[in-house]
């Protein structure tokens, strides 16, 4: 007579079952999550609308930020240090100075103005060109025009510059204008400030945005997740579809950002152009770039997947199986 066991038999499942099972499911979510959102395109489309706008803007200053700092360094008006020498400064005393500028690192370029030179320039700007030629020796003495390296146009770095200059023996007075490279550069830095202080309220914003989002896609999918968890589904279980579709939200935010950044540029290229040219200045605006358009894009996925997971983290504890 056969014999037959009774009662639950115990199993268990190996790690490798497991990990499959849990990357199968990322897998299915990915896309089924995309799946959703594609059978709503409207709403998708709004929420992904905000999302880029709140990139865009941003992405948009830091560019014409960038775009300002650029013109700045070719503007033929860079910081300038005038080097009034000694009247009685021998030419081949001057030579040996010019080379020695030229030497450092710190300085770009060293023009030099002969006395003569000088005069016939202020002689001609002046006005006072018959008044100037009753004198009987030249008052105006030779002078270097040094323009500066990028590396050394900060306030500081060019102060320590013309202390270097003054000390050399047939040097009378160094004249630098440091005012306006402040002003630059405090500018530069309260544009920056300005930046990020918008890109921060607007980022909270696409927070806002996405979280009502998922919070209604709960709220609609309420039974789903009572049922899903009476047979044992986790948080975790429950909360991915959910991320991802945030996920979506902020990437789909991030490539409609890339286009309307890259639409401004295109519509304001020729004509920054043309104004350049008519300063025979070969300026070129600094377009967005592959790097700029995978930061929106890094930017916008992070910025929905947060949402999202506020979203879920507060509202998802509160539908409980009873």
């Amino acid at each position: 007579m056969a014999k037959f066991d009774t009662g639950a038999v115990q199993s268990k499942t190996s790690f490798g079952d497991k990990s499959r099972s849990y990357w199968a499911h990322h897998r299915s979510t990915f896309f089924g999550s995309l799946v959703r959102l594609m059978a709503t395109p409207g709403q998708t489309l709004m929420t992904s609308l905000v999302v880029a706008i709140a990139l865009a803007l941003p992405m948009t200053l830091l560019l014409a930020l960038g775009n300002i700092q650029q013109l700045g360094d070719n503007w033929d008006a860079s910081p300038k240090i005038s080097v009034y020498l000694n009247l009685r400064a021998r030419d081949t005393a001057i030579q040996l100075l010019v080379e020695k500028l030229k030497l450092m690192p710190e300085i770009n370029a060293v023009e030099y103005l002969s006395a003569d030179a000088v005069l016939a320039d202020f002689q001609r700007l002046s006005g006072f060109g018959e008044a100037l030629e009753a004198l009987e020796d030249n008052p105006l003495p030779a002078t270097l025009i040094i323009t500066p390296a990028v590396v050394a146009v900060e306030p500081a770095q060019l102060k320590l510059l013309g202390e270097r200059i003054t000390a050399e023996a047939i040097v009378d007075e160094v004249s630098m204008d440091m005012e306006w490279i402040r002003r630059l550069r405090e500018l530069m830095v309260l544009g920056k400030k300005i930046v990020a202080a918008l890109a921060g309220l607007l980022g909270l914003g696409v927070l806002l945005a996405v979280g009502n989002t998922i919070r209604l896609a709960i709220e609609n999918r309420r039974e789903e997740i009572i049922v899903s968890k009476l047979v044992g589904g986790t948080n975790g279980f429950v909360r991915r579809p959910f991320l991802y579709s945030g996920g979506w939200y902020g990437f789909f935010g991030g490539v409609l950002a890339s286009l309307i950044v890259a639409l401004g540029f295109w519509i304001i290229d020729d004509t920054a152009g043309r104004l350049a040219s008519l300063y025979q200045s070969d300026f070129q605006l600094q377009a967005l770039g592959a790097k700029g358009g995978l930061q929106l894009l890094a930017a916008g996925t992070l910025l929905g997947w947060l949402g999202a997971w506020l979203a879920v983290g507060r509202h998802l504890a509160q539908i409980e199986p009873r």
